[in-house]
């Protein structure tokens, strides 16, 4: 009975110390959280144990253990805590298991039906972007794009909005690389051009692109912002040229499909030919109608804009 008594005391002990140590990483994490939700760069340790209601020795000794694994930083003169190294680190490893073809498939389903054009999504990749998803409309004639294929950053729409929004210093680093090959007759191809166009597209805050990149074929692009102000995306708009436009044979990425046969959210064009398009056959809708659209629809789901 003595012996039995002695392991019930040891188990009760054991029981109690791991329930004071699961405590203790709860308030750890009480503390660590509460950085993320007060809404101020830095916080003191006597704004941490009112706050959370804990003792001001507990809350030093938390600190100074989250200090150990880099999840905090000490501002040596102010003694006022901020969030280190390790805790961006969980914050971005979160964002990038986000899936942004997941997450942009129902807005490009959106802009494709309020538009009438084929919706895009574009990824960059180093000096180039490609496009990794589209939605193309229900209709006869239709623009589909080829999903993978990098594009310089200097033509087309989409491409554009990319490097628009780059620091200053990338948009030259970019310029030094790379010659402005042309890949149609309408690519820009002086750098100083193209400096006044990336000027003024982050004025507007959206890119377009007539024949651009591929001859017959027209764009509006607008840029989608992380959390940290940086593009991540693009979300396009792309058909034929406005009805103004004089009249051209549709590319080999158009092609004609029977009138109620599903779309996918991931093609690939088959190159096929189609008639010249008649003077009254469906035009692209207006350059701000889409932009707005664009903006109205996309990009305030998916980020918010950090161009303000």
């Amino acid at each position: 009975m003595p012996t039995s008594a002695a392991a019930k005391a040891t188990t009760t002990a054991d029981d109690d110390s791991q329930s004071r140590s699961i405590a203790a990483v709860e308030r750890a994490m009480d503390v660590l959280l509460y950085f993320g939700r007060s809404g101020q760069p830095d916080l003191g340790v006597t704004e941490i144990a009112t706050s959370l209601g804990l003792t001001k020795a507990a809350v030093h000794r938390i600190l100074t253990a989250l200090r150990s694994r880099d999840l905090i930083t000490v501002d040596p003169v102010t003694r006022r805590y901020a969030l280190g190294h390790a805790a961006v680190a969980l914050g971005r490893a979160y964002l990038a298991r986000t899936d942004l073809r997941a997450m942009a498939a129902p807005e490009l389903r959106a802009l494709a039906e309020q538009t009438g054009e084929t919706a895009t999504l574009s990824l960059r990749r180093g000096d180039t972007r490609l496009y990794v998803d589209q939605v193309v409309p229900d209709q006869e004639l239709r623009m589909e794009v080829t999903l993978g294929i990098p594009y310089p950053l200097h033509a087309g729409g989409s491409s554009k909005a990319f490097l628009a929004f780059l620091p200053e210093a990338e948009v030259e680093s970019y310029l030094e690389r790379h010659p402005l090959q042309a890949l149609t007759d309408k690519t820009i191809t002086d750098p100083a051009k193209l400096r006044k166009e990336l000027s003024a597209i982050r004025k507007r805050g959206y890119a377009t692109s007539l024949g651009e990149r591929q001859a017959g074929a027209a764009s509006i692009a607008a840029p989608v912002f992380d959390h940290d102000g940086h593009v991540v995306a693009v979300l396009s708009v792309a058909g034929p040229p406005p009805a103004s436009s004089p009249r051209a044979r549709p590319p080999t990425s158009w092609s004609r499909r029977p009138r109620g046969s599903p779309s996918s959210s991931v093609t690939r064009a088959e190159p096929q030919p189609g008639p010249a398009r008649g003077p009254d056959d469906r035009g692209f809708v207006s350059e701000s109608a889409v932009w707005r659209r664009v903006i109205a629809v996309s990009c305030p789901n998916l980020w918010p804009d950090r161009r303000s």
